[in-house]
């Protein structure tokens, strides 16, 4: 089915030609459409338009109202204050709008008219490392991105850039080839177990990092060996590869487990650490050496930049390649830039990653663009995001100081969630394994909501007590309107008596305008979150959605006191394309939305 247009475009084309025609020299003027809480829609173009024509915008505005037909889409149109217009749109203009929407499995969303090819860098575990709070907002945020683009049509390329190279394997590498048992997985009767968990796998590399490191600072004939072990996994040793892809690969099956509690899908494919580029930096340093872009400086190449200078006023460099002959992190991500710009045919690349690198990235992007692998058509952005907070509004910390491990969180998360959704689980008819699930819906759901309703670029409080609070703006809130409208929905179905159907003809109550009027402006939305890689923007419209819902239930009756016929099945007209719209932008977010809560 093809797209509806929406209300507002509706609108702003009828105002359009009315410009056109009162002014025919202003030629394809815009009329700066709104939403305004005078009247539907705030039209404020004309302002500007009779300054550029020297008219009187008052008496413009006059002559382009006279030119409007009322009736089918507007209802009514004034002129306001020095010239703006006031519309109203018509009843059966917004039942109509919103059946067409209903009508279409994308509710009526149009697919980007200028779509291309993003290769979206997010969710960066480090091998032989745990994930932990840290790691929360690049997954989180990376994921919703990828849906909101993908449904706007984009073709959208995962990649997933793990820390899996570096001197620290050189000392893990060697430890190993040392202690060689290490690494074995063993039961409580001293067995090897064939298979072993996630989290275990990387309990079993974590205590072999530390054991290491101590290693490493306390022998100084280990830490030669150790440095001498990351030349020989540069240079492609075999044996020393085979030890580093047993790192990869048990560091894999922990992070996977993570993932999976996020109910998050990652693909192996889609997983290409700095290894995956190691092949490219020679030729990648020798481009730029060649270019001009970067230069030999103390035996290091260096790329300058006049605006980023250190503490002392002198210029900070991008070291791409170490005076030792060794790649830095820049060299690996100018490499990743060929690559995705080359041999993906990427239009946009967008990096999920710590604001604190922002500099770090601005000067790589920089770099791309003066060695031609950006350029106009070819853009890269950083999705910068802020500190995972706790209460006291201090980085995220345990009682002892360590950092969180992200496991630890997500499940003490679907914990509270259960307990919430349990106390109501005899009310709605829940069995012991749809409380089960349920639980890891709503508590997965409270972590990601919370993230992704703040803006990435801010800082948030990690409060899990709020996080799964069925008040305020959260998941928990959300998923509970949508329950309570399938709830609804099978009620009515139930009585058998009226289902839901859109009746134009109906002259609709002010809280059935304000839910329909909200609901025409989803396909919008999403555009504007796609465009702008604000995936908050979504979680702030589903929320003034549910806020909508509830304001319209409370005053408009569906079920009880049972309304005239077709009053009835218009409010569940209304009831079933907001529990659609809501599941669908959900699903958005990465969060689920159980059928009974």
């Amino acid at each position: 089915m093809a797209s509806v247009p929406s209300l507002a475009s509706s609108v702003n084309q009828r105002v359009a030609d009315a410009l056109a025609s009162a002014l025919p020299e202003a030629g394809g003027a815009e009329p700066l459409l709104r939403r305004s809480d005078r009247a539907d829609f705030q039209a404020n173009g004309i302002l500007a338009l009779a300054k550029k024509a020297k008219a009187n915008p008052r008496e413009l505005a006059t002559t382009v109202v006279g030119s409007i037909p009322t009736g089918d889409l507007i209802a009514d149109i004034e002129v306001s204050g020095p010239g703006f217009l006031n519309i109203t749109v018509s009843d059966r203009a917004i039942i109509e709008t919103l059946a067409a929407r209903a009508g279409d499995d994308r509710l009526g969303v149009p697919y980007a008219a200028n779509a291309g090819t993003t290769v979206i860098d997010y969710a960066q575990p480090n091998v032989a490392k745990e994930m932990h709070v840290g790691h929360l907002r690049s997954a989180v945020i990376g994921a919703a991105m990828v849906e909101i683009l993908e449904f706007t049509g984009e073709k959208v390329v995962r990649r997933h850039h793990i820390g899996d190279w570096g001197t620290q394997f050189g000392m893990l590498i060697q430890y190993l080839i040392e202690h060689p048992h290490e690494l074995d997985h063993k039961s409580a009767d001293g067995a090897v177990d064939a298979e072993v968990s996630g989290e275990e796998a990387m309990s079993n590399l974590n205590r072999l990092y530390k054991a290491s490191r101590v290693l490493f600072d306390s022998d100084e004939e280990f830490k030669t060996r150790a440095r001498a072990r990351v030349v020989d996994l540069q240079a492609g040793d075999e044996q020393t590869l085979t030890m580093w892809q047993r790192f990869v690969d048990e560091s894999k099956i922990y992070f996977y487990s993570v993932f999976d509690k996020l109910d998050m899908d990652i693909q192996d494919p889609d997983v290409v650490g700095e290894s995956g580029y190691n092949d490219m930096l020679v030729e990648t340093c020798k481009l730029l050496e060649d270019s001009g872009v970067a230069v030999r400086s103390n035996g290091a190449l260096c790329v300058f930049f006049d605006e980023y200078k250190g503490q002392d006023g002198n210029p900070t460099p991008l070291i791409v390649q170490k005076s030792d002959g060794g790649f830095g992190y820049a060299a690996t991500d100018l490499s990743a830039i060929r690559d995705r710009v080359g041999n993906l045919k990427a239009d946009t690349l967008i990096y999920v990653v710590d604001a604190r690198q922002s500099l770090h990235f601005k000067m790589v992007f920089e770099t791309a663009r003066r060695a031609g692998w950006l350029n106009d058509e070819v853009k890269a952005v950083q999705l910068a995001f802020g500190t995972v907070l706790g209460k006291d509004g201090k980085p995220f910390k345990t009682r002892e100081g360590e950092t969180v491990r992200l496991v630890d969180l997500l499940d003490e998360a679907v914990e509270r969630a259960t307990a919430v959704v349990r106390e109501k689980a005899e009310k709605v008819g829940l069995s012991e394994a749809e409380i089960v699930e349920n639980g890891q819906y709503v508590g997965i759901g409270a972590v990601k909501y919370a993230d992704l309703s703040t803006s990435a670029a801010r800082d948030y409080k990690f409060d899990l007590d709020q996080m799964v609070s069925l008040s305020g703006d959260t998941s928990v809130y959300l998923q509970y309107a949508y329950a309570r409208i399938k709830s609804i929905l099978r009620k009515a179905a139930e009585a058998g008596d009226r289902t839901p159907v859109a009746h134009p003809e109906l002259e609709l109550a002010p809280a059935e305008r304000a839910l329909g009027l909200h609901l025409d402006q989803f396909g919008e939305l999403i555009a504007e979150a796609a465009a702008e890689h604000a995936p908050h923007k979504l979680a702030a419209y589903l929320y003034q959605l549910s806020s909508l819902f509830t304001t319209f239930y409370d005053q408009c009756p569906v079920i009880k006191p049972e309304p005239e016929l077709v009053v009835g099945e218009n409010r569940l007209f209304l009831c079933d394309l907001t529990a659609r719209t809501l599941s669908k932008g959900m699903s958005l977010l990465g969060i689920r939305t159980p059928e009974k809560l």
